[in-house]
């Protein structure tokens, strides 16, 4: 099997993946601590339809990331912004530690 060309995400490159999704208007969001979501399920069809082009740009320009899911769990938490499942929080900003 040939390598692949595609880009890998460094883990030092987390914050600013994060920062980049939330200023495109996703409400990213760990799930637990195994998880997150983007919250772009959240957005009306008008809105998703400016964000997901600057949701894919990122996802190029940053590679894959998929094997730092912890890394970005983890960031994410120590910003506030999850939701642990059972938690009576509906929404991550609920949790006292939010910093965005």
């Amino acid at each position: 099997m040939a390598a692949s060309n595609k880009r890998l995400m460094k883990a030092s490159e987390v914050p600013a993946f994060v920062d980049a999704i939330i200023k495109a208007g996703c409400d990213i969001c760990a799930i637990g601590h195994h998880g997150y979501v983007l919250g772009d399920v959240d957005l009306s069809p008008a809105e998703r339809e400016v964000v997901w082009p600057k949701i894919k740009k990122f996802e190029e320009s940053y590679g894959d990331r998929d094997f730092l899911m912890l890394e970005i769990v983890a960031y994410l938490r120590s910003i506030g912004r999850y939701l642990d499942p059972g938690s009576p929080a509906t929404h991550w900003s609920e949790n006292t530690r939010t910093r965005h």
